[in-house]
């Protein structure tokens, strides 16, 4: 068949929607995804695909097409997986999403270790801080930071993270010294993240003996991200709260002082890989797996939100899961 890689392609383009979201999955160009499916009309001498400037849909004839051919590649990915199994060892290429910061400050540094141990594996990360359609973007696998709900995702948790608020010496001393309550913290002294795409303000939760208080920051600078925040407080912008790894480096520094910290309880994070629920738990998603458990602390369970009983390979049983809407953490 000397047109699987059009077929290939146009089925890709129909599950992202996209020619330059499938032109990223493949690896191609946007162009060489619509010369493809242009190739492949005209082999069959029929339209696939209706398309305009903004939107792509499928012809009659197109929409019984995609359905077999989406069939026969899912058998054929079955088919490979099943040898790939057989022998026990991750190959191909991994499809992976990470929140930009947990990906630039933990996963990103340690990848050339997992190549190195998996060298049948090839690794394709994107990085962001939406939660996608791993379905729908072709990806294998994803990262996620939060409580976890129901949804057409399996999650398997591999760690934890823990929240801290810091500010700099110098915006401290300014201040007449470290609050020793919640309530010693003003709305204005604290920098604002922002959820993208929203511009909705992240609140801060305090929890001490099982007293707790919200503060909504309300600082002259906002951030959409942990890192900018991290920088503005470090030049005395005011307080931040972020997950304990994108200031730890600055807080060794002394550039950074903790804050609050009996205030701290129940301020963990789950880190848990979500896949789709039709993909089976291959070689590779397996490596995965067992390779960010390794770079995550454990925490103890009572410190943080069960998923469940831990099941006999030493890691939590898959459970569907998403995000929760409500509070996702500053990652």
């Amino acid at each position: 068949m000397n047109n699987f890689s059009d077929i290939v392609a146009f089925v890709r383009v129909v599950e992202a929607h996209s020619f330059v979201a499938a032109a990223q999955t493949l690896g191609m160009s946007p162009s060489a995804i619509s010369k493809a499916v242009s190739r492949l009309e005209e082999r069959l001498g029929a339209r696939l695909l209706n398309r305009t400037t903004r939107s792509l849909s499928l012809t009659d004839l197109g929409t019984g097409f995609y359905e077999r051919c989406r069939e026969a590649l899912a058998q054929l990915d079955h088919a490979e997986n099943e040898v790939s199994e057989s022998r026990g060892v991750p190959r191909g290429k991994l499809r992976v999403d990470v929140p930009i910061s947990l990906g630039r400050k933990i996963i990103v540094p340690a990848l050339p270790r997992f190549i190195e141990q998996n060298p049948e594996l090839t690794v394709q990360m994107s990085m962001n801080d939406r939660v996608i359609d791993l379905v729908q973007e072709g990806i294998d696998a994803a990262l996620r930071v939060g409580n976890l709900s129901d949804s057409s995702l399996i999650a398997r948790r591999v760690g934890n993270l823990r929240g801290v608020t810091c500010a700099s010496p110098e915006y401290i001393e300014r201040m007449g010294g470290p609050p020793r309550t919640p309530e010693d913290l003003k709305p204005e002294q604290c920098i604002a993240m922002f959820r993208p795409g929203s511009n909705q303000i992240r609140e801060w939760m305090f929890r001490k003996d099982n007293v707790e208080h919200t503060i909504i920051p309300a600082a002259p600078l906002s951030f959409s991200d942990p890192e900018s925040a991290v920088a503005a407080a470090i030049s005395g912008a005011g307080f931040v709260r972020t997950l304990d790894f994108t200031a730890e480096a600055q807080i060794a520094a002394g550039l950074l002082q903790p804050v609050l910290e009996d205030w701290n309880e129940g301020a963990y994070w789950p880190v848990s890989v979500v896949y789709p629920q039709h993909r089976q738990p291959t070689a590779k998603i397996r490596a995965f797996i067992e390779f960010v458990t390794g770079l995550f602390p454990q925490i103890a369970p009572e410190r943080i939100p069960a998923l469940g009983a831990t099941g006999t390979d030493g890691m939590p049983p898959p459970r569907s899961a998403r995000m929760t809407a409500g509070a996702p953490p500053p990652v």
